[in-house]
């Protein structure tokens, strides 16, 4: 069971990440996982950071419902089922040094030319490689927001489109993730979840208030600073995954 401070530093801390979220789509799932990471097994730790992400998205959807593209979204759940389904084959369990490094690579992806990888998450094609890629990811190493984003992020959509499709996206992702892990011998224990009841309400309450901030900004200053925010926090994920890997 965790301590009373510790709860108080989730909820401090799943505040601030789903207001980072609220405005870039991304990010603060990110941030998330890193500090559940230190408190906890891996497998757990995907669990707990999926279900207080499915508050998160959930909320961040609801609030955007009507910008979301159902089309996209579907065809994008079709890929995430084949991917899960390929996992549980694999009968696949995660490691810490995998997940910080596969996570640290992610950020390349948002910086590759839009003439040299042109995706388009409105092409069904492309729909279903997002859903098989950045599904197949969101449940092997946590999060797939550099992934998913690439397929986003040179559409034709605007911010607000963008947030809500990804959004209602990562929902679906989330609670297959939760699903996929609750299986683990590290499953998550009565103090896992309480910790997500308590940051529950944060989560929404971040979310809200990243929203209100995305509609200040421009699409362009959206695309600019997202690139930057997640390249600086994939840069922290390799940096660690290397130090596991090389045992310092």
């Amino acid at each position: 069971m965790f301590a009373p401070l510790t709860f108080a530093l989730i909820a401090f801390a799943v505040l601030l990440t789903s207001t980072l979220s609220g405005v870039f789509g991304m990010a603060g799932g990110l941030v998330l996982l890193a500090i559940l990471l230190a408190m906890m097994p891996v497998a757990t730790a995907i669990a707990v950071q999926g279900a207080i992400q499915i508050v998160a998205n959930g909320s961040r959807a609801w609030f955007s419902r009507e910008h979301i593209d159902w089309r996209v979204l579907g065809i994008i759940c079709t890929g995430l089922a084949a991917a899960a389904i390929l996992l549980l084959i694999l009968r696949y369990t995660p490691d810490l040094a995998t997940v910080c490094l596969a996570i640290g690579l992610m950020p390349i992806l948002v910086w590759i030319p839009k003439d040299w990888l042109a995706l388009d998450a409105q092409k069904p094609l492309h729909a279903f490689i997002c859903g098989f890629v950045g599904g197949g990811l969101n449940l092997a190493v946590g999060v797939s927001g550099p992934t998913v984003d690439v397929f986003f992020i040179r559409t034709a959509m605007d911010r607000r489109r963008i947030i809500a499709t990804k959004a209602a996206t990562q929902v679906i992702s989330h609670a297959s993730k939760v699903v996929f892990y609750g299986g683990l011998a590290t499953a998550m224990g009565q103090g896992d979840w309480l910790m997500v009841l308590i940051a529950a309400p944060f989560a929404v309450a971040g979310t809200n208030l990243g929203y209100h901030i995305l509609q200040r900004m421009t699409d362009d200053g959206f695309r600019h600073w997202t690139r930057w925010v997640v390249t600086a926090i994939g840069l922290f994920y390799f940096v660690r995954g290397l130090s596991l890997l090389l045992g310092f």
